[in-house]
């Protein structure tokens, strides 16, 4: 089974907001050649938190 790892490192211009990232990890999923699977975005931060929006199927 194959793995990849990627960190993003992402700064928000204030203390709270709310930042689309779906290109960025799209980009990184594209970047490591695996076409199957599953994709795991965690806020490695105690007070950070992913939203994720489900739109159409």
């Amino acid at each position: 089974m194959r793995s990849h790892r990627e960190t993003l490192t992402i700064e928000t211009p204030s203390r709270r907001a709310f930042l689309n990232i779906t290109d960025r990890v799209q980009a990184a999923v594209a970047a490591s050649g695996i076409r199957e699977g599953l994709c795991l975005v965690n806020a490695m931060h105690i007070t950070a938190s992913v939203f994720i929006k489900v739109i159409g199927e």
